[in-house]
């Protein structure tokens, strides 16, 4: 049987439970122990795929085509491991499945109520298998939030049907610096858990924003008025990169909290995988300047995902990456005079399209590294099509119906797995042998996630061929292009996928890495 850990927070929102949740299921896995985790918000939205990345950050897809919330991406890359529709669920999901099962005569006629019916429901969606010996479960929002009830109700009630000790309650809080008084005060925390201690639960272990280490005496403190033992009152301190968190972690004991609670033997994790990532971050390493066109920069978590595999990439070509921000709707040749690299990402609607295509036209005739993801791929191949090919009206249907459609909707997608009209998860590609896609890729098909409505029309393949872009990557049935590049170019190279969303810390990502390199190799850095 599974044992569960369920992270909730108070006080304020963002204070970093997906990067609680994750650290902690990775100090577990340094102990050789097997980890799955899950986010439950409690928003009415039923999924956050409609939900505008100014307000929600970005939107994270899984292999199985679902549109989730982006800490499931902190989940996927920290642990290893590949999440799917069940373990990301909002409240709207809940009571639509609910309401649904009413309408359908699944509860023989009774009055359907919060308490047993959606509680239940989520206790279902916390207990569906995983076959690991670790489930962390995030409970999103703040504790006190109205639609936030429910679910710590249901968390309360799943700790007694599968028994207390195969569960524990982590409670992220907050205890602010007063500059004036030059004080940290410790009363937000302590109202913080006597809230969650009228839904029910007690805290097991309490992780504190703080902008410092805890005293003693303030640990003794917060352990006193929270009902659990000083030892158990963490210091969740500010580091400059989210992956010394583990290490911040495991070296105030918190893997023998756990073990103490779970009745599991003390052990000493192998932490090398993070103390490596520690020793790059200071290490004094020269830097490669990359430029991303896009539109969403107002929301730090927007294009998170995408910073964090830039972050991988450089990482595993043993330099630091600066991301220079450059907006879409602005952008001109002077923007990108600076970089070693030029990428423009993923995005829906006209808003800062043309300004793409310029930054696609500016990498082709100035030989920078490019790389494109979804938009991305789609601009440089209007770009192309405009200015090599001379279709001077070249564009997309998504953007305008007065044109030479090189963009276009394929009428006979795949239904089931699209989400509407979206074409949805993991797709297979073949790759093209003697391209610099299979250079890249080293193997001939590959798997990657997708997130879009538009493809380009492969009936123009012939005819960008003869003039440089080639198709080098397909769907199997060779209708979908999937990865175009040029062949008289240092590096050019973009998939209508979204590869960031398999990057890890740890291995990166092949498309990232080669497109650093690149980088690497135009900056002067290695021959």
């Amino acid at each position: 049987m599974a044992k569960y850990i369920f992270i909730t927070g108070g006080v304020v929102s963002s204070l970093g439970k997906g990067v609680a949740a994750a650290s902690c299921g990775a100090l577990l896995q340094s102990r050789g122990y097997t980890v799955h985790a899950r986010k439950f918000d409690p928003y009415l939205n039923v999924d956050p795929g409609t939900m505008s990345p100014f307000q929600h950050g970005e939107v994270y897809v899984t292999d199985d085509g679902f549109e989730t919330d982006l800490d499931l991406g902190y989940y996927e890359r920290f642990l290893g491991v590949k999440l799917s529709r069940n373990d990301s669920v909002s409240g709207g999901r809940i009571y639509w499945d609910v309401l649904n099962a009413e309408r359908h005569g699944d509860y023989l006629g009774a009055t359907v109520q919060m308490i047993p019916h959606v509680s239940n429901k989520i206790k279902e969606y916390i207990g569906r298998p995983t076959h690991t010996d670790f489930v962390v479960c995030e409970i999103g929002g703040t504790v006190g939030d109205i639609e936030g009830n429910i679910f710590l109700e249901s968390i309360r009630q799943f700790a007694n049907d599968v028994g207390r000790r195969n569960v524990m309650f982590v409670h992220l809080t907050l205890a602010p610096y007063l500059e004036k008084s030059g004080e940290l005060k410790t009363k937000p925390t302590q109202m913080s858990v006597r809230r969650l201690l009228e839904n029910g639960i007690q805290a097991d272990m309490l992780i504190v924003r703080t902008p410092r280490i805890l005293t003693v005496e303030e640990k003794e403190k917060i352990g006193m008025f929270c009902n659990l033992p000083a030892k158990s009152v963490i210091s969740g301190v500010d580091v400059d990169n989210i992956y010394k968190i583990p290490l911040a972690y495991d070296s105030q004991g918190v893997f023998d909290i756990m073990a103490q609670h779970f009745g599991l033997p003390h052990a000493t994790g192998n932490m090398a995988k993070f103390i490596k990532i520690e020793n790059y971050l200071d290490a004094d390493l020269p830097s490669v300047n990359i430029g991303v066109v896009g539109k969403y920069f107002d929301v730090p978590d927007a294009y998170k995902s995408l910073n964090e595999a830039l972050f991988h990439a450089g990482l595993q070509n043993n330099v630091h990456v600066n991301i220079k921000k450059i907006s879409a709707e602005t952008f001109s040749d002077s923007d990108v005079e600076e970089v070693d690299g030029i990428l423009v990402p993923g995005g829906f609607g006209t808003r800062g399209v043309e300004g793409k295509i310029l930054a696609a036209k500016y990498a082709r005739e100035n030989k920078v590294p490019y790389m494109g993801i979804c938009l991305g791929m789609q601009v440089a191949v209007i770009e192309f099509a405009r200015n090599v090919l001379g279709i001077t009206d070249a564009s997309s249907t998504e953007l305008t119906k007065k044109c030479t459609p090189i963009i276009n909707i394929m009428a006979d997608h795949d239904a089931e797995n699209m989400g509407g009209t979206l074409r949805l998860g993991a797709y297979p590609c073949v790759i093209k042998k003697d391209s610099l896609a299979y250079k890249v890729y080293n193997s001939e098909q590959i798997s990657e996630r997708h997130r879009h409505r538009y493809e380009m029309d492969i009936s123009f393949e012939d005819e960008f061929a003869k003039h440089g872009m080639i198709i080098s990557g397909k769907s199997p049935d060779g209708r979908l292009p999937e990865i175009i590049e040029l062949q008289d170019h240092p590096f050019f190279m973009a998939g209508q996928f979204h590869p960031e969303f398999q990057s890890s810390p740890y291995t990166g990502h092949p498309m990232f890495n080669a497109f650093i390199a690149a980088a690497v190799k135009k900056a002067g850095l290695k021959e």
